[in-house]
This record gives C-alpha cells, structure tokens and sequence, in this order.
C-alpha cells in the first residue's frame, strides 16, 4: 500500500438519531503529505470542477451499460 500506518485515519461512530434507530457513519483522512508523495495535491487543475456535469441521459447510459457486463 502507498501509504504508512498513520498516513490514514478512520473514524467509526455510531448512536440514536432523532428517530430512535441507530446511526453509523465513518471519516477517512489521509494527511496531505501522503497525497503529495503520490502527485496529488490541490494545485492540480483536475482537482476542481472545471465544467457542466454531463446530462441525465449520460448517467443512465453507463449505468445500464455496467450492469450489461
């Protein structure tokens, strides 16, 4: 793997939310060194929205292709 022992960080918690069921949710952090050593950082073009999502019939599209697999 890419990255040391505490490169990465996950968080686990869980409780009762408003309706009385139990929650769970998660957090994964990866300290931004780590990412820069593999190229990655915010500076990067890519790492922005730099136009128009694709329309709905796109979506559909691919989605429908990756189940035909």
């Amino acid at each position: 793997m890419p990255f040391e022992n505490d490169d990465v960080t996950i968080g686990l918690a869980c409780g009762p939310g408003p309706d009385g069921r139990w929650h769970g949710w998660y957090s994964i952090n990866v300290r931004d060194e780590a990412l820069r050593r593999l190229g990655l950082h915010p500076d990067q073009p890519t790492s922005k929205v730099v136009g128009p999502s694709p329309p709905g019939w796109w979506h559909a599209a691919a989605e429908r292709a990756a189940r035909g697999r």
